[in-house]
């Protein structure tokens, strides 16, 4: 049925900072989410590779320091280059498997000279076809001395059967044009993506769904020291300060009321499964609608650059 959504919210951990092991493991949890019929499948912020997490504990923002360059170069050389293909995989399988997928991951574009990192959010589609490539606006705090800041041009929307589909990474899912942005282009069904923690969704995903009367999926990943690969340059310096659990997870889905469908799960790796019914858009879209009845456009409007930024701009 059109108006019936099946999701799966895929809160796993990475094998942190090694691509290829990190990739077998999303393609092995896409096929167990197959079994469950499930038509979108979302996975956590920058799951591809994983998250930056040696910064808060190298002394991340000391100048020159070896440690924090060479760790750079291993997290960069373990992130994804899109358009030589290494997502193919990921897009074979989803069209397979007619099934929508939304993937965090750390993108070395091409574009932007292949050297800076973004904290990218991709979407395929069910044909297995890479519809956007959202870069995260604004890195957070110690996020900014690893990642590059990106640009407008993933701010879009997605059909999904009778929904339409939109996502932000982390923190910027508490920037109010942004996601003003994906209320215009009539997102009613909304992605928030985290690396991890039970404090980063358990407020604003209600928020979230009260103020824009969508549905809210919010998925985080996992992440235990336990979790890092032995091989890691500098473990033994990461785990001087690092605590034993970086990422609790804290996946959870509200309604277009704000009310909890599924409370935040946390400590727990997996897939967990859901049925979205659109009906119930429409009906919290009786009382109000943020950019429908109940705005002014006469009075206040948005623009939105959706051009993708380089440095460089070639005429042949």
């Amino acid at each position: 049925m059109e108006h019936l959504l099946n999701v799966a919210l895929a809160q796993i951990a990475p094998v942190w900072l090694d691509k290829k092991g990190t990739i077998q493991k999303i393609e092995a949890t896409i096929q167990e989410a197959s079994k469950e019929k499930s038509e979108l499948i979302v996975f956590g912020e920058a799951l591809l590779p994983g998250y930056p997490f040696w910064l808060a504990y190298t002394e991340g923002a000391a100048w020159d320091l070896k440690v924090n360059k060479e760790l750079h170069a291993h997290y960069s050389r373990n992130s994804i280059q899109i358009e030589v293909g290494e997502l193919d995989s990921i897009c074979r399988l989803a069209k397979e498997n007619n099934m929508a997928i939304y993937l965090g991951m750390m993108e070395r574009a091409k574009d932007r000279g292949g050297h800076s990192l973004y904290c990218s959010l991709v979407y395929i589609d069910q044909m297995g076809e890479i519809k956007s490539v959202h870069r995260k606006l604004q890195p957070t705090y110690d996020e900014r001395l690893t990642w590059a800041p990106g640009d407008g041009n993933g701010l879009k929307v997605h059909p999904l059967k009778q929904f339409t589909v939109g996502a932000l990474n982390c923190w910027e899912n508490w920037m109010p044009l942004p996601r003003t942005a994906l209320y215009g282009q009539g997102e009613n069904l909304h992605v928030a993506v985290w690396p991890g923690g039970l404090h980063n969704t358990k407020d604003i995903t209600r928020f979230i769904a009260r103020e824009s009367r969508s549905y809210v999926i919010s998925v985080s990943s996992l992440m235990k020291t336990s979790d890092f690969p032995k091989e890691t340059p500098h473990l033994d310096k990461i785990l001087e300060k690092a605590p034993t659990v970086l990422a609790n997870g804290g996946s959870c889905i509200a309604g277009p009321d704000g009310e909890w469908i599924l409370e935040p799960i946390v400590d727990k790796e997996g897939l967990i499964y859901h049925t979205l019914d659109f009906n119930r858009v429409y009906e919290e879209r009786q009382n109000f609608d943020p950019v429908g009845h109940y705005s002014r456009p006469d009075v206040t409007q948005l623009t939105v650059n959706r051009e993708r930024q380089s440095t460089v701009k070639l005429e042949e």
